[in-house]
């Protein structure tokens, strides 16, 4: 062979080799953690706080779970927000949801799996919409940011009360992650309408005033439009965005007339209601807080996590002014690593130490005010046990609730046939009244669009809604050691004569116990010095004892 021949094959020879290696190189993944892995950890962090998180809102049981049980069972309390009158509820918001339930009915007898069914079912979609963000986060800014929303999202108290909440809240942040993930991720080409669409929906089977937040998106949109003189394009985007939004305002009100038996626009008489209500009228005759009650409460959900992202803003700014050079999107987001600036001549192992301690802080300060949570505030969700024993309970007993009216957590933690009734307490504001009992499909319509009595928007006392102490098979109190009693909040607990214990779960005293106590999980373990440790009382299930068998 010559050398030509030679040549010429070794240069295909190290060609072809030079073909597979590069062949053999994939694209770096554009994710820290596989979809599936996080999948998986929303999920369980999901499922934990659907099995195990307190309700932390009586508005979320008597507004969402109690009309929920209504059309599922035939029976429920009702608030004046689901008075035609007054109609600032979607029908269509509760009527998702009792269909879950529904379903979950036709594979459990006991009502208490079916309220966990449903729990269930929103942590997994909230788990879903999650994952949908992260891919869209790590694939448009950068995996670093996607991981950081994973921990964020996984592991703070926030998110772990709200992923699986039956309220509108919740429903508008799930919509709210996936119409940003469609703002963000332009694989395909641009996804305005869905993203309008998505935050459409939030808005309207939600809450209202979440609309606001798709404004700062479509700016962007109408800036990147002009600029890149596509502005028909994006124009003719938002107009399909839009029309998708018109058709789900439809399909509410054509759901609420099936109830209502009226032309009504849900989301128009919440704004109404909350912003044109007038004296005596809005949000604030339930109660409001000072400003700073915000801050406190982002504090205690997302701990540094807030910190981090208010300093953001500013620190971008004060870059921009301030670099010795030209700034861009890439310099912005790489001044760690940039030789040439401070935090560059910090050593690397340093600031490693530096990220991941704060991560872990993050991390652990989150769990345990999770767990603290868990521990001590989730007695309403076992303390109904006893009453799905046949021995213990009877169909067509009533358990009433005073100064514990509030922690009731739905009728789905009663028997069939057992009803929830209200005695008088300290408490001087509207307490729900009850849905017409029905047996029927057609029966639930006429009953959720009757007008039902006793019912006012300016949080009036109704005393048709209390019943006497002698009408009570069973009673909810609590007790706890050092609080004063009175005559309407008596320590039913402690009387003994007349009441007998059934079901008795621990109860944190907040007011007894230290703010860290109140703020983390602390043991109760001899080490712990006496001052830092929680202090208990007791959230009781009793029973009249003229009532108890011979």
């Amino acid at each position: 062979m010559s050398a030509t021949g030679r040549s010429s094959e070794n240069v295909s020879g190290q060609s072809t080799r030079a073909a597979a290696r590069t062949k053999q190189r994939s694209p770096p993944s554009p994710f820290y953690v596989p979809l599936n892995i996080t999948l998986y950890i929303f999920l369980i962090s999901n499922g934990i706080a659907a099995f195990n998180a307190p309700i932390q809102d009586c508005d979320e049981v008597f507004n969402f779970w109690e009309p929920t049980h209504y059309l599922d069972h035939g029976y429920g309390l009702q608030t004046w927000e689901y008075s035609p009158v007054y109609s600032i509820r979607s029908w269509l918001y509760i009527s998702a949801h009792a269909a879950v339930g529904k379903i979950g009915s036709l594979f459990f007898s006991n009502k208490v799996l079916e309220f966990f069914a449903i729990r269930f079912f929103l942590a997994v979609i909230c788990a879903a919409c999650q994952t949908r963000l992260y891919s869209a986060v790590c694939r448009t800014l950068s995996p670093r940011i996607g991981l950081l929303f994973l921990m964020i999202a996984a592991f703070s108290p926030g998110m772990f009360h709200a992923s699986a909440s039956f309220l509108p809240a919740s429903f508008t942040m799930y919509t709210s992650m996936l119409g940003l993930a469609a703002f963000l991720d332009w694989r395909g080409g641009q996804k305005i309408p869905q993203g309008i669409m998505w935050f459409g929906l939030g808005a309207i089977v939600g809450w209202p005033f979440a609309g606001a937040l798709v404004i700062p998106l479509l700016l962007e949109e109408l800036a990147i439009g002009f600029i890149a003189g596509s502005m028909r394009t994006v124009v003719s985007n938002i107009l399909n965005g839009i029309l998708r939004c018109l058709a789900i305002m439809w399909a509410e009100i054509a759901v609420d007339y099936v109830f209502l038996k009226k032309f009504t626009v849900v989301p128009w008489n919440i704004v109404a209601y909350n912003v044109f209500g007038g004296q005596g009228r809005g949000p604030e005759i339930f109660g409001t807080e000072p400003w700073a009650f915000y801050i406190r409460n982002l504090l205690l959900n997302f701990n540094i996590w807030f910190i981090l992202a208010i300093s953001a803003a500013p620190l971008l700014v004060l870059q921009a002014l301030f670099r010795l050079h030209a700034t861009s999107k890439q310099t912005l987001l790489r001044t760690v690593t940039d030789p040439k600036e401070l935090m560059g001549r910090i050593p690397t192992k340093l600031k490693l130490v530096f990220v991941i301690s704060t991560m872990l802080f993050a991390i652990n300060s989150g769990m345990l005010r999770i767990v603290s949570m868990i521990t001590a505030y989730n007695a309403p969700l076992k303390v109904f046990e006893p009453l799905w024993k046949p021995e213990v309970a009877h169909g067509g007993e009533s358990v009433c609730f005073g100064k514990e009216w509030y922690r009731f957590p739905s009728s789905f933690f009663l028997p069939n046939g057992m009803r929830a009734k209200f005695i008088r307490s300290e408490f001087r504001g509207l307490l729900p009244g009850e849905f017409p009992d029905a047996t029927s499909y057609k029966d639930l319509a006429a009953g959720t669009s009757q007008l039902p009595t006793g019912m006012n928007d300016r949080n009036m006392e109704d005393p048709g809604k209390y019943v006497d102490l002698s009408q009570c098979s069973f009673l909810v109190d609590s007790y706890f050691p050092g609080h004063a009693e009175s005559e309407l909040e008596p320590n039913y607990v402690l009387d003994e004569s007349h009441w007998d214990e059934v079901s008795c779960k621990k109860f944190l005293d907040a007011s007894q116990t230290n703010l860290l106590g109140r703020l983390i999980w602390i043991p109760d373990l001899p080490i712990i010095p006496a001052q830092y440790r929680r202090k208990w009382g007791e959230f009781c299930l009793l029973k009249r004892l003229d009532t108890r068998e011979n």
